[in-house]
């Protein structure tokens, strides 16, 4: 029996508010936190009507380390789970080890002032989590996350060698929306209008935003256009899996959403750098962010499905083997579910899951800084599925896509 924080009253918050209640046999006491406190009230009654769960909300500013230590201090949680910005990392870090609590998020740090993202600044924490006996978990979401343990099975049970790892994402789904973000649209578009990137023959590959693209073929869905992004999770798996010769991640956009995008970049409605309107200092993507639909608020007519995996290749026994490894998630079951739409879903699952993997033992790799691939992917993946994200895989098989 345990007790958690979560901090983050957004998509994903609410998922995770709603599976921790579910599982109250270790997740015994919820507070959920965010800077502003309606929202968290609005999901603890949504999570008390479906589950029969109270759970307590709370206020604090996730910038401040001095409120976030103090409201640790309150709660006394055995984890912090961060859902809140990216941006947010480092200072719910540096209370997690004020006050000796362990630590998981599902997205890296990244600096408020610059699109880019890299888990430099949280690796760095290495030391100082061994020294006071904590343990912080990274990148417990989806893409990253069960993505990082897709790679970590494969890894463990069917290659004695990856060369070749492509993450693909795909979002079938139709919002009804003109134009709108599955996530925090200030995070979702700094992220795919930055450079694309991906990792080949021990260096790492820069290009134009959006410049490379194919169709891929995804399980009940077909051939969607995809676009080379560059992805965190890459940074942590060519580390982790010196072998990979090659690494790149691939997510899907509709031709509308990108005509909308590339119209909004073309007026400056993308940028981070601030500009004066009547006397005062205004991101435009900020102010975009605010007029944009709410990502929670999404799911009631979204309907279709998301598909992600892993498509690998390598060596086994001495001979050449493929594998891909993936999940299905149905936007409207997820709505039935827990009131939010399948993006969210897909993250806020993983981050309960690891949560609890962490809280019974099975994740105990002792006190540091780990990514998920660091872990046994086994315990994670034989409770994924009941927990809503069922996966399946193909052994031998011919991969949805060429690799040339």
């Amino acid at each position: 029996m345990a007790k958690v924080l979560i901090i983050g009253a957004g998509g994903v918050g609410n998922v995770v508010a709603h599976k921790c209640a579910m599982v109250s046999e270790v997740f015994e006491e919820i507070t959920l936190a965010s800077r502003t406190v309606s929202k968290c009230e609005e999901i603890a009654a949504a999570v008390k009507q479906r589950t029969g769960k109270e759970i307590a909300t709370a206020q604090v500013d996730a910038d401040n380390v001095p409120e976030l230590v103090a409201l640790i201090q309150k709660v006394q949680p055995d984890m912090v789970i961060n859902v809140a910005l990216p941006y947010q990392d480092l200072p719910i870090m540096d209370a997690c080890l004020e006050t000796k609590v362990h630590y998981l998020d599902t997205a890296n740090y990244e600096p408020k002032d610059e699109a880019k993202f890299e888990y430099s600044w949280q690796w760095a924490y290495q030391e100082k989590f061994k020294e006071a006996g904590i343990t912080a978990i990274l990148g417990c979401g989806f893409d990253p996350g069960v993505t990082g343990v897709f790679t970590a099975r494969a890894a463990k049970h069917f290659f004695d060698e990856m060369h070749y790892l492509d993450i693909v994402d795909c979002n079938a789904g139709d919002h009804g929306k003109a134009f709108a973000t599955n996530f925090n649209p200030e995070i979702n578009i700094r992220e795919i209008t930055q450079k694309g990137k991906y990792y080949e023959n021990g260096e790492w590959v820069e290009i134009d935003a959006m410049s490379k693209h194919k169709a891929i073929s995804y399980p009940n869905i077909g051939p969607r256009e995809s676009y080379l992004l560059y992805h965190e999770e890459l940074e942590s798996l060519v580390k982790n899996y010196p072998t990979l010769k090659r690494a790149r991640f691939w997510m899907t956009f509709g031709q509308a959403y990108l005509t909308h995008l590339e119209v909004m970049q073309n007026i400056g409605m993308t940028s981070i750098k601030p500009v004066k309107y009547q006397g005062m200092d205004i991101v435009p993507l900020e102010f975009l962010k605010a007029v944009l639909p709410e990502p929670s608020s999404l799911g009631e007519n979204y309907t279709g499905e998301t598909s992600i995996g892993c498509q690998i290749k390598g060596i086994k026994d001495g001979q050449e083997q493929t594998y891909y490894i993936w999940n299905n998630c149905s936007h409207q079951a997820a709505f039935d579910e827990v009131g939010g739409q399948g993006v969210a879903y897909t993250t806020g699952v993983p981050a309960m899951l690891g949560a609890k993997m962490f809280l019974e033992g099975k994740w105990d790799n002792g006190a540091g800084v780990f990514n998920v691939e660091e872990f046994n992917p086994d315990p994670f993946l034989a409770e994924l599925g009941k927990y809503g994200l069922e996966w399946h895989e193909e052994v031998g098989g011919t991969l949805p896509h060429s690799y040339e």
